[in-house]
């Protein structure tokens, strides 16, 4: 049997440079894990099922879940398909939230299994193979700091997030990340966040630099249709958030506040509750490695 945590992630910068012809979007993002995540055990079957067990109703444990697609796909590449496998899943990160829960989750399915079931394949080897599944994925594998390119699969790591405290906050609204870039392709992006610049700042260890540069092309056409995205985002920054940003294609926002004002980041929690515009609330740090 094999536990593993499969860590959630935000975008510190989101860009979108272009589209493939086969529809995929090339971006540009700088991706960073938090300690925020879903909890797996692993536990080989004498049957070659793959069966997932959740408390959560709305989680299928079919083929339509991408654990259930990693694992298929893991044993068939490695002419493995005698391996059966019980996969139990405790759900922490919000679904639908634009925090890579579903990757996240295939990710750390791919490593627990290429150990149970003795594989032996490279991470470089598991992320050519992830890809296939989620352009997220590969970076969920490897966690930490990184740039991401490509249509996500391209990644270089960089230099540690600085410590600091991070409130994760998702109202009660699920949203679709192909509605998001469907709308994102009927109009010009005004606005390119400073990816470079964003990096610089994390070479030099300048939380303030990185908070100032968070930027998500993807936030005007959800905050757009969903209003309540700008409310959060500014109850973090009046209580003290030196950055606040949507994460991926939402409806999550995160809010960076320095290690002092942890009373901030508590403050900024209890009025999102008391004002139930955001339910599922965290507070967590950055991750440096996973």
């Amino acid at each position: 049997m094999i536990k593993r945590k499969a860590y959630a992630k935000i975008n510190l910068g989101l860009d979108v440079i272009g589209q493939r012809e086969d529809g995929y979007h090339l971006v540009r993002m700088i991706m960073q894990s938090i300690d925020l995540y879903d909890e797996l055990t692993f536990s080989e079957r004498d049957d070659n099922k793959i069966v997932i067990e959740t408390a959560d109703p709305r989680i299928p444990t079919d083929e339509h879940n991408l654990i259930w697609k990693a694992a298929d796909q893991l044993r068939t590449h490695c002419h493995a398909e005698d391996k059966g496998v019980t996969i139990h899943l405790d759900k922490h990160i919000p679904m639908a939230a634009g925090m890579a829960g579903g990757s996240t989750d295939a990710a750390a399915t791919y490593i627990a299994l290429n150990e149970l079931w003795n594989l032996s394949l490279s991470t470089e080897e598991l992320c050519s193979l992830a890809v296939k599944k989620g352009a997220d994925i590969p970076y969920c594998i490897k966690g930490g700091t990184a740039l991401s390119e490509g249509i996500g699969e391209e990644l270089t790591k960089l230099k540690d997030m600085p410590s600091c405290h991070i409130v994760i906050a998702k109202p009660p609204i699920d949203v679709s990340t192909a509605w998001a870039y469907t709308t994102l392709d009927s109009a010009p992006i005004e606005n390119h966040p400073d990816i470079d610049g964003m990096m610089q700042a994390i070479e030099e260890g300048d939380l303030s630099g990185i908070s100032k540069l968070l930027g998500n092309v993807l936030e005007p056409i959800t905050s757009g249709r969903y209003t309540v995205i700008e409310d959060i985002r500014q109850i973090l920054l009046s209580n003290g958030a030196i950055g606040a940003r949507m994460s991926g294609s939402g409806p999550t926002v995160f809010g960076i506040f320095e290690n002092k004002n942890l009373a901030g980041a508590e403050h900024a929690v209890n009025e999102l509750r008391s004002r139930g515009i955001a339910p599922e609330l965290f507070i967590t740090t950055p991750l440096t490695t996973i």
